[in-house]
């Protein structure tokens, strides 16, 4: 099955999508973007995805291509004429196209693209085995809250946990403090069995998955505090995952050289990871 995408009005076969090269997301990554997970044809928080796009457009004054409404309709009708029952919805905004130039260009249109990805087995419970990441300098810049589409540095950590084979790169602030992972938010539960994430801010991207354990966590009464950790703190945890919209929560056994707890998934991840599944699976919109 051919996939089909959608740029600026046109539905089009994938490989023929293309954005112009004055776009200014392709000239300067002045751009943000949201992923969202479908699981069984149904968007998981929607509507927190949505929110968090126009927080990030706010922030860097892009206007909207479309209504929020609008977008809505585009992404159900990516997902339907791709047949997408378990995968991810890719949806990107950049200020448009417009000589170049560093300053905003006045009088142009913002330009939208929405393309989507097939996963099978996306919802499948997490193994047991976990995996590894890998720890380095975050070397970002300071509004890491703002879902950008200048994700180098995100890249390059993601290539340096590749080249050793780890899952992940946690990146780690000049005072010896976990940010999040490139691609994915970090949580540790302490030797007491309080989990541990940190604070949303500048420092982090808050993600929609990261809210949503968050509230699955306070319905199940597990202890919990948004605060900063170290790597030692890390090294010394009962557990870890990470957690993203496509990661779900996923168990952390491997820290650099240094296994966690007994190297297999803990029993509070594996609870909170059951629960977003359950979350993720229920019927309906979700």
């Amino acid at each position: 099955m051919s996939r089909i995408s959608y740029v600026n009005g046109r539905y089009q076969h994938h490989l023929d999508a293309a954005v112009h090269i004055e776009d200014r997301g392709y000239l300067f990554g002045d751009g943000v973007y949201e992923v969202v997970t479908v699981v069984n044809g149904q968007m998981v928080d929607e509507d927190g995805h949505l929110n968090r796009l126009e927080r990030s457009l706010s922030e860097l004054t892009i206007k909207w291509p479309v209504t929020r409404s609008a977008l809505g309709v585009i992404l159900r009708e990516v997902a339907r004429r791709n047949k997408l029952r378990n995968g991810l919805l890719y949806f990107q905004v950049t200020r448009g196209v417009a000589r170049r130039s560093h300053e905003f260009p006045k009088n142009v249109a913002s330009a939208l693209v929405v393309s989507a990805k097939h996963i099978p087995k996306l919802n499948n419970a997490p193994d047991p085995e976990g995996v590894s990441v890998i720890t380095i300098p975050d070397i970002r810049w300071d509004r890491r809250d703002i879902k950008t589409i200048a994700l180098l540095p995100n890249c390059l950590g993601k290539q340096q946990a590749k080249e050793v084979g780890a899952y992940e790169a946690w990146q780690v602030d000049p005072d010896g403090t976990v940010t999040e992972g490139t691609s994915s938010n970090a949580w540790i539960i302490t030797q007491d069995g309080e989990l541990v994430t940190r604070p949303p801010a500048h420092t982090i991207l808050n993600g929609i998955t990261r809210m949503r354990i968050i509230e699955i966590a306070r319905q199940q009464g597990v202890p919990f505090v948004e605060r900063p950790f170290s790597v030692e703190e890390a090294y010394n945890a009962r557990e870890a995952f990470v957690s993203s919209a496509s990661s779900f929560a996923k168990p952390v056994t491997k820290i650099d050289d240094q296994v966690v707890g007994n190297g297999h998934m803990g029993e509070l991840t594996e609870l909170l990871a059951q629960k977003y599944l359950e979350f993720v699976n229920q019927p309906g919109p979700a």
